[in-house]
């Protein structure tokens, strides 16, 4: 997963239900010094929550990403990650930055 144009990545999940799988696999996926690259919002919900768990991610270009944790696979959301950060790669490599 290219993760050098990310900016912030904001998630709120469960971890005591099957959907909270796909961010905690995520983040779980971001390099150690992710921290020092980007900002990391985590907000974890009790046991009892009905609120839906969702990933926000900003990348270095201005765009914003929600995606839906409840209903994408952890592989859906690294492919979405990875097409947008293709891109940013492209066009960085055509300016030779």
């Amino acid at each position: 997963m290219i993760t050098r144009f990310i900016t912030e990545v904001s998630t709120t999940f469960n971890p005591f239900v099957n959907p909270g799988k796909t961010c905690r696999v995520f983040l779980a996926h971001l390099p150690a010094n992710a921290r020092q690259t980007m900002k990391i919002n985590t907000k974890v919900l009790a046991r009892d929550s009905q609120d839906p768990s969702f990933l926000k991610l900003k990348f270095k270009d201005g765009k914003e990403m929600e995606l839906d944790a409840e209903k994408l696979s952890v592989k859906d959301v690294m492919e979405e990650v990875d097409r947008h950060s293709r891109v940013l790669k492209r066009q960085a490599d055509l300016s030779g930055n």
